[in-house]
């Protein structure tokens, strides 16, 4: 194996990697936890909203 093969099979599975994780973070499954993170910077120290 050369080292034009190792770059391109560590380009595919970076590539493949990338597209998990897109998939993963668009996944419906997830969107409550992210929705909720997402309001953390919104909530004072006790829960509420500012």
């Amino acid at each position: 194996m050369d080292v034009n093969t190792l770059r391109a099979a560590v380009t595919v599975l970076s590539f493949l990697a990338f597209i998990g994780i897109v998939c993963w973070a668009w996944s419906r499954k997830n969107a409550a936890g992210f929705a909720e993170a997402a309001q953390l910077p919104l909530l004072d120290d006790e829960g509420g909203p500012r």
